[in-house]
C-alpha cells in the first residue's frame, strides 16, 4: 500500500520559492501567470496488512510529528492501493 502525502504552505505564508518560481515563468515568458506555490511530495510505502483507516491514521501521525510543521504548513494524505 502507498500512501502520498503533499505538503504546502498554509495560506497567507509567504512563499519564497513560490515568488521566485512565479518570476521566472513571466520571464521566460508565460505572462498569464500570476502567482506559483511550492510545496512537497511525500512517497511511503505500508505494509499491504494495514487497513485504510489504519494507514491513513499512521500517516497523519507522521505528518503531525515529522513531515509537516503545522504552525506554516498544511497537508493532504492520499491512500493508493
Amino acid at each position: 500500500m502507498k500512501a502520498i502525502v503533499t505538503v504546502g504552505l498554509k495560506p497567507g505564508v509567504l512563499d519564497v520559492q513560490g515568488k521566485a518560481v512565479a518570476g521566472a515563468l513571466k520571464e521566460l515568458g508565460f505572462a498569464d501567470v500570476e502567482d506559483a506555490r511550492v510545496g512537497k511530495r511525500i512517497e511511503i510505502t505500508l505494509d499491504d496488512a494495514l487497513d485504510r483507516e489504519t494507514a491513513e491514521a499512521q500517516v497523519k501521525d507522521m505528518c503531525e510529528k515529522l513531515l509537516a510543521n503545522t504552525v506554516i504548513e498544511s497537508y493532504r494524505v492520499e491512500i493508493a492501493g
